[in-house]
């Protein structure tokens, strides 16, 4: 019983890391892919195909009998939901992380708690007493997050030299000025639209498995349409059938991982923790596929590593320490709420029984005694 109840506990995390890991080797390989010729509208096509195509077989299996009803006003949110992410998101991401690297994208790509976090405020998703500790952990995460990431973007500094990359020729994520800088502003712009549709696709996506609670049948409809929106977006733009020839080597290998592991595996997961711990837990952890992504990036892209990318890592991970303690707290709480519910009904209950309000009269005829 220990072990389970530790297991139940540390699940969320363990998948939420997991799945920063999965990330972080997306981010490395599309990025080699896309500089080295691949075409971002069919990568995304042929990831969500491949991901439907994966995911539809445990759908079927597992859910057959215990998928709900699928209703009109379910089908709409599914077809927003793959507008956002399959379509906006990654096509915007890829165009993006093309233009500047995949160890910035990763960087920039830490906004996303925190625009996640205000998004679920306004909605009312989120709660916030400042009064109460947890909420002033949560908001000083956030901004300590926003501050690490402005950091890291607004402060190059001289690039650290590591011992796997000292002597090798580095692939910076921005030029010095002219032409260079003006294409990191407009890649810079693309990162920041693309996750602002990946934040509202987690709350949308939140909201959905309230009315339709089978996150394998949600994960493979949102791949089917994403990937024929994607599909008819690509048909518009490209004209010729050249960018669907990918081959059989990296490009091909990208749409694969991608599809398995960061569409699939990624919206099923993520549907499981966010039932239990909501859309903000689950984006607090971004910032750790920033730290991997630029490791990465540095040993296997030969990417700089800056002072200020470092500094700006050093400062998320405190914030992202102090938003997951308040995510924390409010799941204890939440959790001591519901033990203590019961006893508390069943007291209310033999209360009112026990009230003259509530006694039952029992009309007895004048001939029975």
């Amino acid at each position: 019983m220990a072990l389970d109840g530790m297991w139940r506990s540390l699940k969320p995390y363990l998948f939420m890391v997991f799945l920063q890991v999965g990330y972080s080797g997306m981010y490395i390989i599309s990025v080699a892919s896309l500089k080295g010729g691949m075409n971002h509208y069919v990568l995304v096509v042929y990831r969500n195909s491949i991901a439907a195509a994966v995911i539809a077989p445990f759908a079927l299996w597992f859910e057959g009998k215990t998928r709900p009803k699928m209703t009109l006003s379910v089908f709409f949110k599914i077809m927003v939901l793959a507008l956002l992410e399959p379509v906006l998101d990654q096509n915007f991401y890829y165009m993006g992380a093309k233009i500047t690297s995949a160890s910035f994208s990763a960087a920039l790509y830490n906004i996303l708690p925190a625009m996640t976090f205000v998004n679920a405020i306004i909605l009312r998703i989120e709660k916030i007493n400042l009064k109460k500790r947890r909420s002033q952990a949560k908001v000083v995460g956030t901004l300590v997050t926003v501050i690490g990431a402005l950091l890291m973007i607004l402060y190059k500094g001289p690039i650290i030299e590591f011992i796997w990359n000292k002597g090798r020729s580095h692939h910076g994520s921005g030029g010095g000025g002219g032409e260079n800088q003006s294409h990191w502003l407009v890649g810079t712009l693309m990162l920041l639209f693309s996750c602002f549709c990946w934040s509202a696709f987690f709350i949308l996506q939140s909201n959905t498995l309230k009315a339709y609670p089978a996150e394998l049948s949600l994960s493979t409809l949102i791949c089917l349409l994403g990937a024929g929106q994607s599909a008819a977006v690509t048909l518009a733009v490209e004209r010729t059938a050249k960018p669907w020839l990918i081959g059989f080597g990296t490009n091909l290998f990208t749409a694969v991982y991608s599809g398995i592991m960061c569409s699939g595996v990624a919206y099923y997961v993520q549907g499981i923790v966010m039932k239990e711990r909501g859309p903000v837990f689950v984006t607090a952890f971004n910032p750790l596929c920033m730290i991997i992504t630029a490791l990465m990036g540095s040993i296997i892209l030969a990417e700089e590593i800056t002072l200020g990318r470092l500094l700006g890592a050093l400062i998320i991970v405190i914030g992202l320490y102090f938003l997951i303690w308040g995510k924390s707290k409010d799941h204890l709480i939440n959790e001591n709420e519901a033990a203590i519910g019961l006893p508390k009904v069943a007291n209310d209950a033999i209360k009112t029984t026990n009230s003259l309000d509530d006694v039952s009269v029992v009309h007895v005829h004048p001939d029975k005694n």
